[in-house]
Order: structure tokens, then sequence, then C-alpha cells
């Protein structure tokens, strides 16, 4: 690891749908080691009805675990802690009203990922707790509310994918009013094969060598084997079939007495063993060892790896300008423009986060051109918007998408943005650039071009000697001038004569 690393502890946060979690860790020579943890079973996931909206207990526990957990992280910097939410987060209809009061207790800001980013991390966190052996890995997560399934190597995954079955939402859906028996088994693991069946095709056997369980319906599952003399240090599918059994016997969840399960695991663990159960079957696993490392862990590490030059947000633009054919001089041509002219109207106020974010839409502001030409802004937006995106989340995809929107066009749509200061800039420094770079050649404006942010719109100062070389763009810049003046915003054309 690099010495200059600049934070030497860490903290991430999983508000996952069964419990949220908090670990903070130390950063020594490119290794983390825990210094801090915290677990509350929030059972987020229960309060979530038909309508998809959380009830008011289970939105007062979250809350709660919010404050307690924002006491935990005072005094670290924003770059030192990140909070990821998962699967109930990502559905619930009132999730947004949570997430803005959870932000203010935490201190900190929410980030919603979407599953195959989860899966990501999920494979990240448990790879730097394996060894670092050669084999391809089946890496498997059963969480409160959605199953992530990996396969990858090393420290990178090659395959992921999140499906919506968990061991709350199993739980409550298959065995109701807690009572156990042999049909609702049944009921829940056929329904979570038929899931599985979906993606299956992703992950044959011949695809990898050793299967990992993580998290807490795994280690649980693997307790419970070990401790009741039903398998001997990992999940085997027999051992699974006599723990069901003898949960068929007790007959009902809050009677559930079974060496090796915690209190707060019980609830929930007959969900969870059906959807192992489903998983065991559809992917031919005989054998499951288990992972410590998890998805906090992944966070962690993935927050190391952008402090040491390695985030993963930088692969994935490169690999979406790949994927969709984008220009790569064009690409870097209005990058190199919109960044100048964001650091000409932001001044002191230049965000560094701001900088990498109008970079990477600026590489990815032309992905849309592989769809159709007309309206390619559109087409890369939705795609930012929508795609999977290794290592950005919701609210990252969405910036990059709102940026994207807006590089041309309409300027109706930048009326929202005018009263916030710093994507206001980023949108126009974009917007400008390329303009400006719409001969696709290298351009080289005069010295003299500076661009003024004012109160509703900007000052351009141009040498009237180089519009008249450039009357296209000077055309460009009057009729620009017309559409901001329809949503009360102003672009002055300053021409300066030159006597030199």
């Amino acid at each position: 690891m690099r010495a200059d690393f600049p934070h030497p502890v860490l903290a991430a946060v999983d508000l996952g749908s069964n419990s949220f979690r908090l670990q903070v860790s130390r950063v020594v020579d490119g290794q983390l080691f825990t210094l801090d943890s915290l677990k509350e079973t929030t059972r987020l996931g229960a309060g979530l009805g038909p309508d998809k909206v959380l009830d008011e207990a289970s939105v007062g526990r979250a809350l709660a675990c919010f404050a307690r957990f924002g006491e935990r992280l005072r005094g670290l910097e924003g770059a030192q802690v990140r909070v990821v939410g998962t699967n109930t987060l990502r559905v619930a209809r009132n999730a947004p009203e949570l997430i803005a009061e959870g932000e203010r207790l935490l201190g900190f800001p929410i980030e919603i990922i979407a599953g195959r980013e989860e899966a990501r991390l999920i494979y990240l966190g448990a790879a730097h707790s394996l060894p670092n052996t050669r084999e391809r890995r089946l890496v498997v997560d059963i969480g409160g509310g959605s199953t992530e399934l990996i396969v990858g190597s090393h420290f990178q995954a090659h395959v992921t994918e999140s499906l919506p079955l968990g061991c709350v939402s199993y739980t409550l859906r298959f065995f109701e009013g807690g009572r156990i028996d042999s049909a609702s088994f049944n009921r829940a693991v056929y329904a979570a094969r038929a899931e599985l069946q979906r993606v299956v095709h992703a992950f044959p056997r011949t695809s990898w060598e050793l299967a990992v369980g993580t998290s807490g319906t795994a280690r649980s599952i693997r307790d419970l084997l070990e401790l009741n003399d039903w398998s001997a240090g990992n999940i085997t599918y027999g051992g699974m079939r006599e723990l069901r059994n003898a949960l068929i016997r007790i007959g009902r969840i809050d009677k559930i007495s079974l060496n090796g399960l915690k209190a707060d695991r019980a609830p929930v663990i007959c969900g969870g063993l059906a959807v192992m159960l489903a998983v065991f079957e559809e992917l031919g696993v005989d054998a499951m060892t288990i992972a410590d490392g998890a998805l906090r862990d992944g966070v962690l590490y993935d927050i190391l790896g952008r402090g040491r030059e390695r985030d993963q947000r930088e692969q994935t633009v490169a690999t979406f300008t790949r994927r969709y054919h984008a220009d790569p001089a064009q690409a870097a041509r209005v990058k190199a423009l919109a960044l100048d002219f964001y650091r000409q109207l932001a001044g002191e106020d230049c965000q560094v986060l701001t900088l990498r974010r109008l970079g990477w839409a600026a590489a990815l502001h032309e992905i849309g051109l592989s769809i159709a030409h007309t309206a390619y802004h559109k087409h890369s937006a939705y795609i930012l918007q929508n795609a999977d995106m290794p290592g950005f989340s919701r609210p990252e995809q969405a910036a990059l998408s709102t940026l994207v929107l807006c590089q041309r066009g309409d300027s109706g749509k930048m009326r929202d943005f005018a009263q916030q200061p710093d994507l206001w800039y980023s949108v126009l420094a974009l917007r400008m650039a390329v303009l400006f770079c719409r001969s696709r050649r290298p351009l080289a404006l005069p010295a003299g071009a500076v661009l003024f942010a004012q109160p509703r719109g900007v000052r351009f100062e141009l040498p009237a000697a180089w519009l008249e070389e450039n009357p296209l763009t000077a055309s460009a810049l009057e009729q620009e001038a017309v559409q901001w003046r329809r949503i009360g915003l102003k672009l002055a054309l300053d021409v300066r004569q030159d006597h030199g």
C-alpha cells in the first residue's frame, strides 16, 4: 500500500433487509483490521407491506439505529465512510423519506446500490477473507430480501446476479402465522428454484470449483449443522435436510430452540434454509464452505481501492466506452474543455468529486450513438440511468444520466438545476464543451476566452476575430442564448476586439 494513503481509519454501514451493520477498520499495509463493529436487527424487510410501503414500526427501528450509528461515526470525514442500502431500500415506496432522515442522523449520504453492484461488493469482501488461490468460486449470499450469486477468481467477480428472494421475505411469504410444516417448506423451495432457473445458465457446474457462503443465513446454517452433528464444518445438502426435518418437528417459529441458533436468527431461519436448499438443488452444489467477509468488508476494500487509484468506477467507464464504441478522441476533447469550463465557473468552490463525475460524463456522453444518432443524448442518459455499472451507486448513476441528458437539446430540462450551483456549473460546462467540440477536430480556444458565472447565467468573453473564423460556433452560441432566455437564464456573449 502507498505510504501516503490519506485515511488510517475507514467505516462501512450496510443497511440490509434484516439487520443494519457498521464496521470500523484500521488500514495497515493495505489490509483492514477491525476496530469496532455494531449490528442491530431492524427487520426492515418485515415492515414492507403489499403496497411496498414500510410501516411505522420498521421506520422507527431504522431511525433509532441511524441515531446510534451516527454517534459512532462522529469525527470521521466523508472520504472515510460509505453507507449502502440494499433490497428493501431499493423497492420501498417511502424509502426517500427514510433515507433523507437517515442521512441527517448518520451525518453521511446513503447510497442505494443495485443488486449486481451489491453482488460485486460481496464477492470483494468474501475474496479478501479467503486464501488467494487460483480456483474459481461460486459465492452465495442470502440476505433478508435478496440473494446474490457470484462466480469469481482471486479478487475479480466474473458473473454477478441478484434475485428477489431472502430469509425475511420468504419466511413471511411461506410460513404464515409462524407455522412450520412440510408443505410450507416445499412451496418455499419450489418458488426459490423457479427464481433461480432464470439465471442458472450463467452458473453451470463446470464454471466454478468451490462453493462459498457468506453472511448471516449461511453462517447460521453452518453452525446449526455442526453443533447438532448433522455435518462437520461445511454446509451439506444432507445436513440441511436433517435441519429441515427438525424444524418441521418443532412446528412453530416461536418454539424453535436448537444448538447454535441465535435468538435474532430464529425468526427468519426457515426462509433462509428454503432458499439455500433451492440453491443446492438448482446449481448442483454438494458442499459449501463459509467466508467471513461479506458486503461491508467489500465496501471497505472498495473505499481503499479508490484511495489507491484502483477505482472500479474508472474501469467501468472504460468498459462502457468500449462496449458502446464511443469515440475516445472526441470524448477526450470534450472532457478537457468541460473540466476547464467547470473550473472557471466554480472558482474557489471547485469540487474534486464533481470534477471526476464531470470527466466520467464527458467520457460517456456519446454512448447513445450506438443506438441512434437522433436524440443520442437521451439514449446515453437512459443507459447510464438503468445499466448495471459496477462501482457506481444509483445516485451516482442518476447524476451522470442528468449531466448527459442536459448536454444538448431543449434547455427546459436545466431549469431545476439553476439553484444547485455545483450541478448547474457541471451541466453548463458539459453543454458548452459539446457545443464547441461539434466539429470533432482538435480545438484550441484563444488565450483570451474566459467563462464567468453570473446570477442566473454566465458571461463568455471571446475575441471577435476568433468568432469570425468560426461562424458555425458563433451561430450555435446565439441559438443557445435564445434557449436560455426561454427559462429565465442568460448567456451573455462579450465580443472583445483585439488591437495587438
